[in-house]
């Protein structure tokens, strides 16, 4: 099995290119054809959009495939069928195949190198759906679009979600380079869902649609207006069978629903009006069981940890959201989440991330709610120290201790901010992810 450190750190500049890519496919007889795809792109939000989209689809009776990155405790949570994770046993069996694939094009001279990691994972993911004879997939590119290892697929429908600076090392260094990297993905005449963004993604990405010819549908007519009265869809509320949830009503496919959803935030709204536009797209496209109904019931179904995931207080401990914020755009809605659900309460972050991401822009947006912050990192090469990010902070007006990983940081949150008070562990998914591994708290 491949070693699980981050893709980025082991796609050197020369793997980003299709070509080989489509050269493993076919050699593996090209499993990405063998089944109908979805394909989301975007800075934030794409895998809730995704997590929402696919629940609505399984919610309507299809074998949903659903692939996406990276993962919070374990690879096999990437590549998943009807919401259960891909099994040990059928990963390895997989990656056997695709590997030994790989290692013969390879001595063949019909590739120039192995392929990636993150190639290696999407043809598995290929290779699992197709051997599963799934009914449609929805795949959450990587990074980008246009060279992703994604797009070696003809999408029934793209989505495009919210764009912000991110991997600008990869992608470009404004918002309209990187606008035009995630509009790699648009196909001519098939349908890309979007909702209006920044001035400079939108001229992009508009330009983009009528080059292509591709169908632009906006998702606009579902996102609820806000209003001094709306609060409601911000704050989680308590629900004795979903945990946290965000309520609203909403008007689809002539019929009203009440959306009840664990995806709590301001955010969240665009990405559930993306999912809902995607889907009715689909209704029309072949997938007819799709409903009002059955969107109402998918949305309610929809699981995507770590994601303002609020785990509840005990006795002993105190309450602790986990959610990833790794961008400044993230941590803006990270912010706006707890300002205004989580007034007037103590609370301590627990923060680390990696060290090419705008750390001190993120400490900027989100340290000066805290009372304390603790600064950790886990087990990666690309994981800032706990004494960089207190250097990158260190304009900030907040105290900022350091803990050497993840559970002492915990121990020591815990200890300082009392059952009354409020845990935030936040920044990388890693340290999310490690976080809830030390918490018990489930994936599946």
């Amino acid at each position: 099995m491949f070693a699980l450190g981050h893709e980025l750190a082991q796609t050197p500049s020369h793997k980003f290119d299709l070509a080989h890519m489509r050269v493993l496919l076919e050699a593996l007889e090209h499993p990405e054809k063998k089944f109908p795809a979805v394909l989301i792109a975007g800075t934030n939000g794409k895998g809730s959009t995704a997590a929402t989209l696919a629940s609505i689809l399984q919610t309507s009776g299809y074998k949903t495939g659903l692939y996406t990155s990276p993962h919070l405790v374990r690879i096999n949570e990437r590549i998943r069928i009807h919401g259960i994770a891909i099994n040990d046993d059928d990963f390895a069996r997989t990656h056997d195949l695709v590997d030994r694939t790989a290692e013969r094009l390879v001595t063949e001279a019909e590739l120039p190198w192995h392929p990636s990691f993150f190639e290696m994972l999407t043809a598995i993911a290929f290779e699992y759906f197709a051997r599963a004879r799934i009914d449609i997939a929805v795949l959450e590119v990587g990074m980008g679009g246009r060279l992703d290892a994604t797009n070696v697929v003809e999408p029934r429908l793209s989505v495009i979600t919210d764009i912000s600076l991110d991997h600008q090392k990869f992608l470009g260094e404004t918002l309209a380079e990187i606008a035009g990297e995630k509009a790699g993905i648009l196909r001519p005449a098939v349908p890309v869902v979007t909702l209006p963004q920044a001035p400079e993604a939108n001229e992009v990405i508009g330009n983009a649609i009528l080059t292509v010819g591709a169908i632009a549908v906006n998702a606009v007519p579902y996102v609820p207006p806000l209003s001094p009265n709306s609060a409601q869809y911000l704050m989680p509320s308590r629900h004795e069978k979903a945990g946290y949830v965000s309520r609203y009503p909403l008007q689809v496919m002539g019929k009203e629903i009440s959306v009840e959803t664990p995806l709590v935030g301001r955010h969240q709204l665009r990405n559930i009006a993306l999912a809902i536009a995607a889907a009715e797209e689909l209704s029309h496209a072949g997938f007819a069981a799709i409903t009002a109904t059955t969107m109402e019931a998918g949305i309610g179904e929809t699981r995507w940890p770590g994601r303002f995931q609020v785990l509840s207080a005990t006795p002993d401990h105190p309450e602790v959201v986990v959610d990833v914020a790794h961008n400044p755009a993230g941590a803006w809605a990270l912010r706006s989440t707890l300002s205004a659900a989580y007034e007037a309460r103590p609370l301590i972050f627990v923060f680390g991330a990696m060290r090419d991401k705008a750390i001190r822009e993120i400490a900027e947006i989100l340290f000066p709610l805290a009372d304390r912050v603790i600064a950790t990192h886990v087990d990666n090469p690309r994981a800032a120290t706990a004494a960089e990010i207190r250097e990158a902070a260190s304009r900030i007006a907040v105290d900022i201790d350091q803990a050497p990983d993840v559970p002492s940081a915990l121990a020591q949150a815990r200890a300082i901010v009392g059952t009354r008070g409020l845990v935030v562990v936040t920044g990388s998914i890693y340290i999310v992810g490690e976080a809830m591994r030390t918490l018990g708290a489930g994936i599946e």
